[in-house]
């Protein structure tokens, strides 16, 4: 039978908040194209997704050549902002990453952005992960699970050895997609997004290790 071995954290919006740096980057860019964009574009058509498959939502009528360029300079952007920016780090999650650390369970950062290294080094976090998987790992952007089974390959797990841990509604499903257990964090009042986990929580300050592994033994995992 398996044992909850391993933990997947999404990054942005479960150990941290880079929402305000990624849409102002995303908005100085669109603005160079003379669109206006707002948060309810941001949440709708960008977040959680790959660069690129953000880019092609808003900048339907330009070429594909164009449109990397465009990527690129977002990330430009948000790069320079991080370098001069704090951003918000979510205490009570690193609180629980220690935990699971302390308890021998693997642990592994899975982000669709390319910044993820970047990000855990400037929250002094790089080194407490077993691995990482960033936009540059896989192809196929959630809902599909590809980023989520890279991630528990390289900690040399089965998908039900591990739980992930989401904030974003294509991150659970493609957790659920993967055949993973998942935590979803409704923070901000938006239940829906989160409601095919299989344990919601407003805050990971709410569950320890003895949660998760209770958790493992009611879903018949182990």
């Amino acid at each position: 039978m398996n044992k909850f071995k391993g933990a997947i954290f999404d990054l942005d919006g479960v150990i941290v908040n880079t929402v305000p740096l990624h849409f102002k980057a995303w908005k100085r860019m669109f603005s160079e194209y003379g669109i206006t964009f707002s948060k309810e574009d941001y949440e709708k058509k960008v977040d959680g997704k790959p660069r690129v498959e953000g880019a092609r939502a808003i900048l339907t009528n330009i070429t594909d050549e164009e449109l990397i360029r465009a990527c690129d300079k977002k990330n430009n952007y948000f790069n320079e902002f991080l370098e001069k920016e704090d951003i918000e780090v979510f205490e009570t999650s690193i609180t629980l990453v220690k935990q699971l650390k302390q308890k021998g369970i693997k642990m592994a950062v899975a982000s669709s952005s390319k910044n993820a290294d970047n990000i855990l080094k400037k929250i002094e976090l790089y080194d407490i992960f077993d691995a990482d998987v960033s936009g540059t790992d896989f192809k196929k952007g959630k809902p599909d699970p590809e980023i989520f089974l890279t991630a528990a390959k390289r900690l040399g797990l089965s998908p039900m050895e591990c739980m992930v841990f989401e904030d974003a509604q294509a991150g659970v499903e493609a957790a659920k997609n993967g055949g993973f257990l998942c935590v979803g964090i409704n923070r901000y009042e938006s239940p829906e997004k989160v409601k095919k986990a299989d344990l919601v929580v407003k805050d990971l300050k709410e569950i320890g290790v003895s949660d998760l592994e209770d958790l493992f033994r009611r879903k018949n995992v182990y």
